[in-house]
């Protein structure tokens, strides 16, 4: 039996919900997995591009397994979160050798693959197989709070608890796929965190938050907690053709797997140089600094320009570097700070970043 929030739900959708975004298009459990992984901490207007570029070159699970990680991240570059391309590459090489190459048709299976977590595997079930499994996004978070007035951080295990009960409990026996899509689409453009149209909701009448008036207090934010600031000098070496030497980085942590400019701690850009590259530098002005934020911190670059005098012996001992041409650049993962280092080098002045990534 449908109750009679997914019943409005449903009716609502019918009329007023999102039916051709690109991977509800020949919907397989890939291609809903791959959107699933997008729009964590991404809006639907910004994965949009980025979904149909990765589709276009990795069309199946095992096209994307087969990819070097680099040209992963490359169709990835901007996005932020970098962890998200990481785990998506790794499970999929793992669907490939473990599943045969299809996605398993079960929660438990699913959450074993690295970046795949309840909500997820959920989403990729009900949306993909209409298998009766709930959901619990950010958005859906967001309006079961609302509906019943739930108090506390749903980052709390309790809350976090009773709001997977409610979602099991609203969570429809058939028309599941539409049902899901229908409480994501009802949080992103009705039951908005900001300025919710409640004028417009097919549950208002069910809301116990709105009809006492306080959409505004559920759910409860986030515990607020200063985030340190981090400090880091980076060195924006050219060579004659204006190429930028870049590095990649540890697979874990922070721009994991993606190329950028080394990073010098408190040694010296010529000490540096003569010591990893076995060549001199000449020092240029340098660029302002950037101001980019994590999740869980501030990172301020401080960059470091100069041009790398004749050639750089020690390079060849190591496939960690490249020189990167802008003008012809290769197919890597750079984060968007990178990018927009490398722009500054030769266009108008860096001002702060505001992206967040992990």
């Amino acid at each position: 039996m449908t109750d009679a929030f997914a019943a409005a739900l449903l009716e609502w959708f019918d009329r007023c919900g999102r039916h051709d975004l690109p991977w509800q298009r020949e919907r397989s459990a890939y291609r809903t997995w791959v959107s699933e992984i997008m729009l964590q901490q991404t809006q639907v207007a910004t994965a949009t591009g980025y979904f149909e570029r990765f589709m276009q070159r990795f069309p199946s699970v095992e096209t994307l397994a087969a990819a070097p990680l680099d040209e992963v991240l490359h169709l990835w570059s901007g996005l932020g979160y970098y962890a998200r391309a990481r785990n998506l590459h790794r499970a999929a090489q793992m669907v490939v050798l473990e599943h045969g190459g299809e996605l398993p048709p079960e929660l438990e299976a699913l959450q074993a693959l690295p970046g795949i977590g309840r909500s997820t595997a959920g989403a990729i079930l009900a949306m993909a197989h209409d298998q009766r499994q709930p959901i619990l996004d950010g958005n859906v978070k967001r309006v079961l709070a609302r509906v019943h007035a739930l108090p506390g951080w749903p980052g709390q295990a309790a809350v976090a608890r009773r709001l997977w009960e409610l979602a099991e409990a609203h969570t429809p026996a058939h028309r599941v796929a539409d049902y899901t899509q229908a409480i994501m689409d009802l949080g992103a453009t009705v039951c908005r965190r900001a300025r919710p149209a409640c004028d417009a909701c097919p549950v208002a009448a069910l809301c116990a938050a709105g009809q006492a008036g306080r959409q505004s207090e559920y759910p409860a934010p986030r515990p607020r907690r200063p985030r340190p600031l981090r400090h880091a000098r980076m060195l924006l070496v050219q060579d004659a053709d204006g190429a930028v030497l870049l590095e990649q980085r540890p697979a874990s942590g922070v721009w994991g797997g993606l190329w950028c400019p080394p990073e010098l701690g408190d040694e010296q850009p010529e000490s540096w140089s003569r010591r990893v590259l076995g060549a001199p530098l000449q020092a240029q002005p340098p660029l302002p600094r950037l101001r980019h934020g994590f999740t869980h911190f501030e990172l301020e670059i401080t960059p470091l320009r100069a041009r790398l005098e004749g050639a750089a012996p020690r390079l060849m001992e190591s496939d960690r570097w490249v020189w990167y041409n802008a003008r012809s650049p290769a197919k890597l993962g750079l984060a968007a700070v990178v990018e927009r280092l490398i722009a500054a080098l030769d266009g108008p002045e860096a001002g702060p970043a505001t992206r967040k990534s992990s």
